[in-house]
């Protein structure tokens, strides 16, 4: 899953919602779970997450809802391999960003 957020320092919680398909109560709900996402909040005490946090909220997401892990399997998994799930996170991404530019070139010619 890569959401469709444009290039800012933070993001709103309706704006990551709407780019995730979810509701804003299981964001925040993500954010009592799991102790990797940590958004700012301003004064008034609304959210603002960084590109940071939309790449943990990606590895949550896609551990949760796209291969079906509990909510402790999921902690267990960041917790467990880091280091290789960011990696291959990183380079689905990266292979999606280069599938989403290709298609779009198909469709100019």
């Amino acid at each position: 899953m890569h959401p469709n957020l444009p290039d800012k320092r933070y993001y709103g919680i309706g704006e990551v919602s709407k780019a995730f398909g979810v509701n804003p109560s299981l964001i925040r709900f993500w954010e009592k779970e799991f102790t990797i996402l940590n958004p700012k909040k301003n004064t008034k005490g609304n959210r603002k997450f960084t590109p940071e946090d939309i790449k943990h909220l990606q590895r949550i997401y896609h551990l949760v809802k796209e291969r079906g892990f509990t909510l402790e399997g999921a902690k267990q998994q960041l917790k467990n391999k880091a280091n290789s799930e960011m990696s291959n996170n990183d380079l689905i991404m990266k292979l999606e960003n280069i599938k989403r530019e290709l298609i779009a070139i198909k469709e100019n010619l």
